[in-house]
């Protein structure tokens, strides 16, 4: 049996130790958990600096690393279960554990508990933070410094509730081929990020998330919060006539009625709506 190489972490036939009797390989290997101490980090398909970007690790998530070649570590995204190559130089040892995550759409952190310090970084909506100790309106951040707290939730807090106004923060974002930042960020990305915001996890890319909630009825009307789907793209509706999404033709999150973007599609040769579902 073989699994999609998307999420299934094997490398020339070595194999995660959880795959045994799943997956075969010629080998099998634990994992070593290492944790992104960067802003954000290219989960690449190949060791190198220039390889296609097949999605993001934000600061303070998990990757499970399989094996190490050329200052990069080939592992598995955590909490979205993505597979490939990140920088080593991005990842740090012993993995912390999170106690809040960014609520804002981004935020800085300090290098003092003061607005007037030097900014260390910057981290995006869904980022992971391991608090160590408060400093008026800071909290001091390992490894990353001091963030505002009002940026800030402890985990499993403070979710969105609306899928939707969620996505629409990130209105005007760059797009960007297999991020899911702030700063840019692809169509599965835009909705990926959306859902944890509301506490909700989603898979990486769009073909994946057609398992998202229930399908709709042929005919049968959109309304806020639905997802739709062409082959290899993915956008949420605002409202039954405007869809929201991250794409290449306006290289950046645009809004727009969705009969307009379904004309385009087609004209382009992306074919008709194959799917639209209710999360």
């Amino acid at each position: 049996m073989s699994g999609d190489p998307r999420n299934t972490l094997v490398l020339d036939g070595l194999a995660d130790a959880r795959l045994q009797g799943v997956v075969a390989a010629q080998s099998y290997r634990a994992t070593t958990p290492m944790q992104v101490s960067a802003s954000v980090a290219p989960v690449r398909a190949a060791p190198a600096p220039d390889a296609e970007q097949l999605d993001q690790v934000l600061f303070g998530e998990t990757v499970e690393v399989l094996a190490e070649r050329d200052g990069f570590a080939f592992g598995q995204a955590a909490r979205d279960g993505y597979v490939g190559w990140v920088d080593l130089e991005a990842l740090s040892q012993p993995p912390l554990a999170p106690t809040h995550r960014v609520t804002a759409l981004r935020t800085y952190g300090f290098s003092e508990p003061s607005i007037k310090s030097a900014p260390v970084g910057l981290i995006s909506l869904n980022a992971l933070v391991t608090a160590q100790g408060e400093a008026d309106r800071f909290l001091r951040c390992a490894r990353f410094g001091f963030v505002p707290s009002v940026h800030l939730a402890p985990v499993g807090e403070a979710f969105e509730t609306d899928p939707a106004e969620a996505a629409l923060r990130f209105l005007g974002a760059p797009y960007l081929w297999g991020g899911r930042e702030s700063l840019g960020l692809d169509c599965s990305g835009l909705v990926q990020q959306a859902m944890l915001a509301c506490g909700r996890a989603a898979p990486r890319d769009s073909d994946q998330q057609q398992g998202i909630g229930t399908p709709l009825p042929p005919g049968a009307p959109l309304k806020r919060g639905d997802l739709v789907f062409w082959r290899g793209h993915v956008g949420i509706m605002l409202d039954p006539e405007t869809l929201l999404h991250a794409n290449a033709f306006h290289m950046a999150v645009a809004r727009e009625p969705l009969a307009e973007a379904r004309a385009r599609i087609a004209a382009a040769g992306g074919g008709e709506i194959t799917a639209r579902r209710r999360p």
